[in-house]
């Protein structure tokens, strides 16, 4: 099947043809590193790296850049706010800390919840701060061909004029007529009060280390600019893939894209936006206090878990999070888990040989197929399971092919969906699992032997003792096998 994603700019899903045969860039927004990860931060990065691993496994060598945002008006007055008296009221903040310092340590949650979660590390991260000449020339090619001008107020602000760029809107589809300027925007100096900043000039009280030098006045960049200037650096002015939360389509996205392509740049090939997580229906707000952050999750289930959580719906769709969630993604993650642990113990070294998928092949098919289909994980993950359960029969009825191709499968699923690359709660490895096996293969035949003597009694209390060990129990035709029960 043709790989197929759904493009914004177009609104269809369109064939998947690299400007590069054999090779793939992607652009995606990362964090305005003003405070912790949420959940919606984590989600765009779990479904732009399931993106970036099915284009490697179907053989595109891969280029990734996702930006950091250490320069913004929230971070210097989320600063500000630390030289406050009541700088207490956020347990993590600091006393006096710079805004660069502040930008740095939330980079630093950010990177570490990335880890967590087994997001790949992209090829290239670049911060805002360390691009101001890319962003200087990128003006001042606007300037010339008629699409920014300085302000009419001497304030050292620069601005795309939206009317002089007659596709303005076209991602959205919306009409310039019915737009209306931010609404915390400063009109002064515009044409129009749509018109948006490109730099922003320096104002009085403002940090003196928050301005560099322009042709404009000393100043900062307007955040649609920078990842304008970053992405054309490194994946030049014309690449395949630009990412984002659907949030930022607009004015984000709509504003990256006019003045790139104002600036003659050809820019993005396709758009891909994924959806917001919801809690219970409603949008999260902090205000109205049902927002679960992904430290949170981390608390009640594995990063394993919160991974298949927050990866398992198709990345345009909304994510809707209730309480029963983590635990409905946990025993998920146990059936794979499950099999690939009493597989390992049936087939041994056998289980660990490359198999040729052949007894399994049509659903390992049905999984690219899905996969190829604009990432239909849903659908994906619907046939990873009909191969678990077909390895569970396989099991049961002594068909070590079968078992053997399903666990090969099985492995080579949960890779390229990325649910490997975070660590797998193993308890016991080499020869603590030998000792293990041999302590519990003994209260196996215990329990055996209570059973043919119908000792009932002494049956259930073997397996009630293996329980609260934590060691899960099951039986079957050929008898008992078992496991270590997942977090």
């Amino acid at each position: 099947m043709t790989l197929r994603f759904y493009d914004t700019a177009s609104a269809e899903v369109r064939d998947f043809v690299p400007l590069e045969p054999g090779k793939a860039s992607v652009y995606y927004c990362g964090a305005t590193v003003q405070g912790m990860p949420h959940v919606g931060h984590v989600r765009s990065a779990i479904a732009f790296d399931q993106l970036t691993r099915w284009l490697e496994f179907r053989g595109h060598k891969v280029t990734v850049v996702r930006n950091v945002t250490d320069i913004d008006d929230k971070i210097l007055v989320k600063s500000a706010q630390s030289f406050e008296p009541d700088w207490f009221s956020e347990p993590s903040a600091r006393m006096d800390e710079e805004w660069w310092a502040l930008a740095y340590r939330y980079e630093q949650e950010f990177e570490k919840a990335y880890e967590t979660l087994g997001v790949q590390r992209p090829t290239y991260e670049p911060r805002a701060t360390g691009h101001i000449p890319e962003m200087h020339a990128l003006i001042q090619r606007l300037i010339d061909r008629g699409h920014a001008y300085p302000a009419l107020d001497d304030s050292g602000d620069v601005y795309f004029d939206v009317r002089s760029w007659s596709k303005y809107g076209s991602l959205t589809r919306q009409n310039i007529d019915d737009m209306q300027g931010a609404p915390d925007a400063d009109p002064r100096g515009k044409r129009d009060p749509r018109d948006f900043a490109l730099w922003k000039g320096y104002k009085e009280g403002e940090p003196a280390t928050a301005k560099w030098d322009s042709p404009w006045g000393a100043g900062r960049p307007g955040w649609h600019l920078e990842c304008s200037a970053m992405v054309t650096k490194y994946l030049g002015s014309r690449f395949d893939i630009h990412g984002g939360g659907l949030d930022l389509r607009f004015p984000h996205h709509e504003n990256e894209m006019a003045q790139s392509q104002a600036a003659g740049d050809e820019f993005a090939n396709f758009w891909m936006h994924n959806g917001m997580v919801t809690y219970e229906g409603e949008k999260m707000s902090k205000s109205i206090g049902n927002t679960v952050s992904p430290a949170e999750m981390l608390e009640l289930a594995s990063p394993r878990v919160v991974r298949y959580y927050l990866g398992q719906a198709h990345y345009r769709s909304v994510l809707d999070y209730r309480p029963t969630s983590l635990q409905e993604a946990a025993a998920a993650v146990e059936r794979i888990d499950g099999f690939l642990h009493k597989a390992a113990i049936r087939l041994g070294d056998f289980g660990l040989v490359r198999a040729n998928w052949s007894p399994v092949s049509g659903l390992v098919e049905e999984f690219q197929a899905a996969m190829d289909d604009d990432l239909n994980v849903p659908k994906a993950l619907g046939a990873l399971h009909q191969i678990v359960r077909a390895g569970n029969s396989a099991l049961m009825s002594g068909d070590d092919v079968t078992a053997h191709a399903a666990r090969s499968a099985v492995i080579d699923i949960t890779n390229v969906l990325g649910l490997d690359a975070v660590k797998r709660p193993e308890a016991v490895q080499g020869r603590e699992h030998a000792a293990l096996d041999v302590l519990v293969e003994a209260q196996l035949e215990a329990r055996a032997a209570a059973r043919a003597a119908k000792d009932w009694a002494a049956s259930d209390a073997i397996r009630d003792t293996l329980a609260a060990a934590g060691i899960v129990v099951e039986d079957g035709s050929d008898g008992a096998t078992w496991s270590l029960k997942r977090d």
